[in-house]
């Protein structure tokens, strides 16, 4: 297995999960920018569940050097890669935090998400699977530059799921909606609407062995997002989102 991403609280609540329910790794590689809060968890899936894990040091701020990959094989990818940046107006008009904002969840992630994909098209088989965000599926003036990275995301994950179809190759692309996380530690998130990094591997998972497309993780949000892509433009843009 490949993650991703690795210091997600989502993507190490997946790991386990799949570990729980009998899933066999012979080695999971865990992808991360963070060697440090990694290696905890490598150490406590070692403990718990004997697995044998590989620590891969990934920036997605710097030049990628895919000879280091050549080795690693896998039938199961999974991306929780992502930054939501500084989403104030400050932050808008401030090019290096844009930049980042756009090349950690969409321009620098996508070629290495393509380095193994192109392997589980040369195999034919395997599951790629990508968190993308509701946040992509309309501009919406609070994060609209994070939000277009992740429809660009959602955008490439069902351009490959397309491709890859014939290959025997499955891609699920995830919309978490509101998460309990570090990453949206302290931003007012109604409870209702925000979901647990233990119900969202939940959800993944289940929509991972039953090789759904598209996967909210709380279905609420299937609800609201359809009806915000529905609010016709004269209106939309008057709102305060």
């Amino acid at each position: 297995m490949i993650v991703l991403g690795s210091t997600s609280e989502v993507a190490q609540a997946f790991v386990e999960k799949a570990l729980q329910e009998g899933e066999k790794f012979e080695r999971i590689y865990l992808f991360t920018s963070n060697r440090e809060t990694t290696e905890r968890f490598a150490r406590h899936i070692d403990v718990k569940f004997l697995q044998q894990s590989e620590i891969i040091e990934l920036d997605l701020t710097k030049n990628i050097d895919y000879s280091r990959f050549e080795q690693i094989s896998s039938g199961l990818l999974f991306c929780a890669t992502g930054y939501l940046g500084e989403g104030t107006e400050e932050g808008l008009y401030d090019n290096k935090n844009t930049e980042r904002i756009i090349d950690i969840n969409y321009a620098k992630l996508v070629p290495v998400i393509n380095y193994f994909a192109h392997k589980f098209e040369n195999r034919r088989s395997g599951t790629i699977i990508g968190l993308s965000s509701v946040a992509g599926e309309r501009g919406r003036q609070s994060n609209f530059i994070y939000g277009s990275a992740k429809a660009a995301f959602t955008a490439y994950l069902s351009g490959l799921r397309n491709y890859l179809f014939d290959k025997k190759v499955h891609v699920l692309t995830v919309k978490p909606g509101f998460m309990a996380t570090k990453m949206t530690e302290g931003l007012p998130l109604n409870p209702k609407l925000t979901a647990t990094p233990k119900q969202a591997a939940d959800c993944i998972f289940k929509a991972y062995k039953k090789q759904k497309n598209v996967a909210y993780v709380l279905p609420v949000w299937g609800i609201i997002m359809m009806i915000i892509r529905n609010i016709p433009e004269f209106i939309f843009k008057k709102l305060k989102l």
